[in-house]
């Protein structure tokens, strides 16, 4: 019996390829996100301990309120960066439903194609059964009409 063999492996092991690449991608992408994000928490953080040292120190206010800007302003560009890289994750996590989509497909194909190899098998095992019995049931009934010299019985319309 021969084995299964399906001639779309190497595209789908492909497939498996773009899929890990595209899986990749997006998980670099969301850590570049996890990264803004926590640089905004950071400067959040931040701007909330300058304002209460603000109070705090009297005489140095208008250097406190220049730094506290300048949080502004980081905590606005970082929002942006965030922005565009939510942007990105979801290109990127387009792009690998879409290989997971293709890899499937051509799973589903290779499972559909070794149960239609199986079935066909086990048709072929039927067959190659049933043509031993049919042949074992003819040679027991030819061994069963032979005399005890080895002739075959005569016709039976010949027969007295």
């Amino acid at each position: 019996m021969k084995r299964f063999t399906f001639r779309l492996e190497k595209v789908m092991q492909l497939r498996k390829y773009k899929e890990d690449e595209c899986k990749l991608a997006l998980g670099q992408a969301i850590s570049i996100l996890n990264k803004i994000e926590n640089d905004i928490k950071i400067t959040a953080v931040k701007r909330h301990n300058a304002a209460e040292q603000r109070f705090n120190d009297g005489q140095n206010i208008p250097s406190w309120d220049i730094y506290i800007l300048r949080l502004e302003q980081e905590a606005e560009k970082l929002a942006k960066q965030a922005a565009q890289a939510e942007i990105v994750v979801e290109q990127k996590r387009a792009l690998y439903i879409e290989a997971q989509k293709e890899l499937k497909a051509i799973e589903k194909l290779k499972e559909k194609r070794k149960k239609e190899y199986r079935k066909e098998m086990m048709d072929l095992q039927m067959i190659e059964i049933d043509d031993m019995t049919a042949a074992r049931h003819k040679l027991l009934h030819e061994i069963s009409n032979k005399d005890h010299k080895g002739n075959p019985p005569p016709p039976k319309f010949l027969a007295l």
